[in-house]
């Protein structure tokens, strides 16, 4: 049996402005901050993590789908965001649009998405090589592509389950959790496709 795996890394705007409203909620009770810090009142919809979870699945399911609905969401229904997770007034509107745009302004500037897509070059290869081997090993052969989509930091507020052919994973995950990283990419091969 050869190697046929053909594999997609991409960091997700959506996604990754997902996580970025994750992580300005949690720094509101959190005494440890994380990316990005941002001083503001802005006010988080009630039932915040409820909603985050919801949107989280339906923005991924329809990423693994077709990874070019990302930039399409991200840019064409920013108001799913807000009506969603933030207290819909116009002071919270207006903070929001602060947020969405403090986001863009990283995420299209070499800090962000060329930084974040770098960070895990040298680990790619080495990624890709063990999960054909183990591939090959299990005498698993590959239907389609697996795409994946990267993220910043972790996600908190739900367990990350890959789908198939498409997992969602953190720079903690490749940088850190290789081992695990790799047995939970080979999930994704076991869904239905």
């Amino acid at each position: 049996m050869n190697n046929t795996l053909q594999m997609r890394i991409d960091p997700s705007y959506t996604l990754n402005f997902l996580i970025y409203i994750q992580n300005a909620y949690l720094n509101k009770s959190n005494e440890n901050l994380k990316f990005p810090y941002i001083p503001t009142n802005i006010e988080f919809h009630k039932d915040f993590e409820r909603n985050y979870k919801e949107i989280w699945l339906e923005v991924s399911k329809r990423i693994s789908e077709n990874p070019n609905n990302d930039q399409i969401i991200f840019t064409k229904e920013k108001p799913l965001f807000f009506h969603g997770l933030f207290a819909e007034d116009e002071y919270t509107l207006n903070r929001y649009n602060e947020l969405y745009l403090s986001f863009r302004v990283w995420w299209d500037s070499f800090a962000g998405h060329f930084s974040v897509e770098k960070a895990i070059d040298e680990k790619v290869h080495k990624m890709y090589t063990e999960l054909a081997d183990l591939l090959l090993e299990k005498k698993i052969k590959p239907e389609k592509s697996l795409n994946i989509s990267l993220i910043y930091d972790e996600c908190i507020l739900l367990e990350l389950e890959p789908d198939s052919y498409f997992a969602v994973i953190s720079l903690s995950d490749c940088i850190v959790n290789n081992k695990q990283l790799i047995r939970r990419l080979l999930l994704s091969f076991h869904k239905n496709a």
